[in-house]
């Protein structure tokens, strides 16, 4: 496959639908866009790893929010990673690239390079916010960590709180291809039933850790449950390599998996590395804390600096342009 192709297909998400059983999906591939997110920190395998799911999860839902929204997926954890925080920002403008930023907060000295990914993660939970802009209140839902991956806490969340059966399958990994250095690339299907008027929910709880719900457990009437039965049993049959790529193309995986079902593909959504800090919105956060925490911040040298966790960027301010001096001088 030459180099041309690879990359039409590269740090872009497809949606579809398959008219004959009724469910939508969407298709994610991630290459530049890990890149950008994980050379500006220097993570264990086992962070980037999960990092790298999380990315991969929020491009795939956050491919159906409006132009101009905001979708974040976080974790908040009580065990060595602490938290792990993603960002999908709509395209301002159609045909333009959705932004994506992503960062973990880890305690180095906790981590046991010997452990799976997910066990990193302690009791907590597992959060999707929608800010659909200003003058709206933002959406946010909640599900606890189970299930032994992120994308398991995610298929949760949508049994949970939208009462959608949703199932992803991924496979992410450092890539060694001839003659290209050795980088992260992802890629994911995501499916789900088309949203019901009136979806059936069980009523004595679910069938998932602690009780919690499952796509099984809601997944309709009988016809709809064969659906979901057939589509999961073609969905096992993926391959790793199928879903990286790059010799095989988004669309003719789907044509494999899904030719009985009516296949329809839509325009794809491409997605870049981005992140919206600026001087400005340090200074506006910096404004919060009081003069005594500036003070912390301030070096030698009477400078106060300050690094975006997301991206990496290093701003350095005089103490005024946080309002240093006038708190201080109201103290």
């Amino acid at each position: 496959m030459s180099q041309v192709q690879k990359i039409a297909w590269d740090d872009t998400v497809l949606p579809f639908q398959l008219d004959a059983s009724d469910m939508r999906g969407r298709f994610a591939r991630l290459d530049g866009v890990l890149d950008g997110i994980l050379k500006q920190h220097a993570y264990p395998p086992a962070v980037e790893a999960l990092v790298a799911e999380m990315a991969l999860l929020t491009a795939m839902i956050g491919q159906s929010i409006k132009l101009k929204w905001k979708l974040s997926l976080q974790v908040q954890s009580n065990g060595p990673v602490r938290m792990i925080a993603t960002d999908y920002y709509g395209p301002s403008e159609e045909g333009e690239p959705a932004r994506i930023r992503a960062y973990a907060s880890f305690d180095a000295g906790q981590i046991d390079k010997a452990a799976l990914p997910f066990d990193l993660l302690g009791k907590g939970y597992f959060a999707v916010l929608l800010d659909q802009g200003d003058g709206t209140k933002p959406y946010q839902g909640i599900t606890p960590l189970a299930g032994g991956s992120l994308s398991a806490c995610a298929e949760s969340y949508f049994a949970q709180s939208e009462q959608l059966p949703t199932r992803f399958v991924m496979a992410f990994g450092r890539s060694t291809e001839p003659g290209v250095p050795e980088h992260w690339r992802a890629g994911g299907l995501m499916l789900q039933h088309m949203p019901k008027a009136s979806p059936f929910v069980a009523q004595d709880g679910g069938s998932g850790d602690d009780g919690l719900l499952t796509a099984a457990d809601i997944s309709g009437d009988q016809d709809a449950k064969e659906n979901w039965t057939r589509i999961n049993f073609h969905l096992d049959t993926v391959e790793e390599l199928e879903l990286i790529g790059p010799s095989l193309a988004p669309t003719d995986l789907l044509v494999r998996l899904f030719h009985e079902e009516a296949p329809r593909v839509y325009d794809t959504q491409p997605v870049k590395f981005g992140c919206t800090c600026s001087k400005e919105r340090v200074q506006q956060t910096l404004s919060i804390y009081s003069a005594k925490d500036i003070e912390k911040m301030t070096t030698d040298d009477g400078q106060v600096t300050a690094d975006c966790q997301f991206c990496g960027a290093h701003y350095t301010m005089d103490p005024a342009e946080v309002g240093f001096e006038a708190q201080q001088n109201g103290d």
